[in-house]
């Protein structure tokens, strides 16, 4: 059996250029699941679903998956519960459940093979038997500027609960490849193919390089049988017992040093020195409990320039630790308001004495932000996440102006420290920590004295440019 760095070796050893097609099935391929499971049970949650569906949807489950039924019966039902919604409703519907669940799915070891394939120039496309409506946020998130899939009619931008062509399934997936390559001139012979069912052996036959990934039993016998390498992605087991045990160990050690830096906050009426205590003691104690390890590049940026104006990419709660981990002493930071009253964070804001802001208020935002600035200007250092909220993939959010405006009124340099694994090892709207590596990039400080108001948008795109390339080309 491949693993994920055989194939990665191999496309990079691959042919250059746009003529070598990589397709990606989804469901199962790409994520650790079923986007179509995700989407029944949010509606389920919503009580967006009646018995009727219910009883037709779980019949026809079990006839596709111990009857060998394909699965046009199954989206038949699907898409007509449709019938009669908006598709601009549908669309936001799909792009919510991703942020909230499919997100988290998403094989990181996809991602790799992914960018190894855009590196080589190649044109990647997603093929899917699911609708735009479960594929078109993923494709966006993943970089992936083709999708094949299963059309849905609609009539002046209303469902009309039909499917609009051929359902993508089986032989109609390999059709659509076949046509797709003739038309955007790819060599199929030269190109790739990834999937994980049995089912689409004839789209993974419609290359000259099919590869099974997290092949089911009837997949992996195929390719036995036709010596094709079989490669499996992998999450870190977030719920595995261990991971419990590292999670509570953490919390529990971040709390300690939390509760002896409050104490002595307390006892010295410094909240620095708790400060300092809570974030050298609580922070590295909870990483190392929880077996994730820190790899630094640019360490000496940290303490080039301060007071200063830290900026860091937020894909997870664990950013906050490493922050805390990184920066020791001298800092405060600026959070959404709804942090003061979280139990686990709101003792470290108080030490750290965190302006808190209302993002549904934005007169009331940067009224809060006054005692940053004064913060700045007084020694201290600011952490500020640009994007102002987690992002729930790897994927870079747009940035808002907060940090650089503060940046200018208190005359600091910018630090960008640039997070990589982070989401991995803890995800987004996940409690469960796993053991592993977490990258950090801390760039050279960014001087800000001839900054001016406005230009405050040039300044922004340039410094999240960095960002990009930096999570693009990791500094070695």
């Amino acid at each position: 059996m491949a693993d994920i760095d055989v194939l990665v070796e191999e496309v990079e050893n691959s042919p250059f250029g746009p003529e070598v097609g990589a397709f990606f099935d989804f469901d199962g391929t790409l994520i650790d699941g079923y986007s179509a499971v995700m989407y029944f049970r949010e509606r389920l949650k919503n009580r967006d679903i009646g018995l009727t569906e219910i009883l037709r949807t779980a019949v026809e489950s079990v006839n596709v998956e111990r009857r060998g039924h394909d699965v046009t019966e199954l989206m038949n039902i699907g898409v007509g519960a449709l019938a009669g919604r908006s598709v601009d409703e549908i669309e936001e519907f799909g792009d919510r459940l991703f942020r909230s669940r499919v997100a988290g799915m998403v094989y990181p070891e996809a991602r790799v093979l992914l960018e190894a394939h855009r590196r080589r120039g190649h044109t990647v496309v997603l093929a899917s038997s699911a609708t735009s409506f479960q594929t078109r946020a993923a494709a966006l998130d993943l970089g992936i500027d083709h999708v094949l899939c299963t059309e849905v009619h609609d009539e002046d931008g209303v469902l009309t609960g039909a499917v609009a062509g051929p359902i993508l399934w089986g032989e109609n997936k390999a059709d659509a490849v076949r046509d797709f390559a003739e038309e955007n001139g790819i060599d199929l012979e030269i190109s790739y193919t990834y999937s994980n069912g049995g089912e689409d052996v004839p789209f993974l036959e419609s290359s000259g390089n099919p590869r099974p990934l997290n092949p089911d039993s009837d997949l992996e016998a195929t390719a036995a049988q036709r010596d094709w390498p079989v490669a499996r992605l992998t999450h870190r087991h977030r719920h595995a017992p261990e991971n419990l045990v590292r999670t509570v160990a953490a919390y529990s050690s971040m709390g300690a040093g939390v509760a002896l830096g409050g104490v002595l906050g307390l006892l010295n009426r410094n909240r620095a020195t708790g400060l300092e205590v809570a974030a050298t003691v609580g922070s590295r104690l909870a990483l190392t409990t929880a077996g994730v390890e820190l790899e630094v590049q640019g360490e000496e940026n940290l303490w080039a320039a301060r007071p200063a104006v830290f900026v860091f990419n937020h894909q997870s709660q664990l950013d906050v630790v490493i922050l805390a981990a990184l920066l020791r002493r001298d800092f405060t930071a600026v959070a959404k308001k709804e942090l003061s009253r979280d139990p686990f964070f709101a003792p470290m804001g108080w030490l750290a004495d965190i302006a808190y802001v209302d993002r549904s208020n934005s007169v009331a935002a940067r009224e809060a932000l006054a005692p940053a600035v004064e913060a700045l200007t007084s020694g201290q250092s600011l952490i500020i996440a640009p994007e102002g909220t987690r992002s729930p993939t790897p994927r870079l959010l747009p940035f808002k102006k907060g940090a650089f405006h503060l940046a200018m009124q208190a005359g600091v340099p910018m630090v960008p420290v640039v997070i990589r694994n982070a989401g991995e090892v803890l995800p987004s709207h996940s409690i469960f920590i796993a053991k592993g590596t977490v990258q950090v990039a801390v760039l050279p400080p960014v001087e800000t004295s001839a900054w001016r108001p406005a230009k405050v948008d040039q300044y922004l795109e340039s410094v999240r440019a960095m960002f990009l390339d930096t999570l693009a080309d990791w500094p070695q």
